[in-house]
């Protein structure tokens, strides 16, 4: 599954309230971020630009995509220099059984299982050391409160995190 890239132009469109950046290079960092093939609900990926400097920041699981993200920036016309603070998430097996069943904790939560079933899921399950981070948007309170419920009693997780936003009108 690939993210959408509703963090990345959030991320973009609180920066030009800062500083102006090239309305080009935000939207062709966008687009290029958006071919990430190896993207997944799992991974985290934003960005943001300061004059023609490029900063990437987030978590993924696979060292790839980190690659792949800087490689893509770099090709953009007008960025000058890209600044990869991407992590490298670290492997582990516990890990790997956590993000499986805090995702399937959640996708079985029929008031959550659409958010699943979008080519782009607008949740993002970020885990690291037994902590699990969700990021990412969804339509309402009621939704966000469940996700945090469901997510915060996965077996095995040390830590739970919610950085979900409750978007307006959608």
């Amino acid at each position: 599954m690939k993210l959408p890239l509703l963090s990345l132009i959030a991320v973009a469109l609180a920066t030009a309230q800062t500083q102006p950046p090239n309305s080009y290079v935000v939207r062709e960092v966008g687009h290029e971020l958006g071919k990430l093939p190896y993207l997944s609900i799992f991974d985290d990926v934003s960005y943001r630009v300061e004059g023609d400097n490029v900063i990437l920041t987030g978590e993924v699981t696979r060292p790839i995509v980190k690659t792949d993200a800087e490689r893509l920036v770099k090709r953009v016309e007008g960025v000058a220099q890209v600044i990869d603070r991407i992590e490298v998430l670290p492997l582990s097996p516990n890990d790997e059984r956590i993000r499986r069943a805090t995702y399937f904790a959640l996708v079985r939560q029929p008031q959550l299982e659409t958010y699943f079933l979008q080519a782009s899921c607008p949740i993002r399950i970020i885990v690291k050391n037994g902590d699990v981070t969700l990021q990412g948007a969804v339509s309402n309170q009621a939704d966000a409160d469940l996700a945090k419920l469901t997510a915060g009693n996965v077996s095995g997780v040390f830590h739970f995190t919610s950085k979900l936003e409750v978007e307006n009108g959608r």
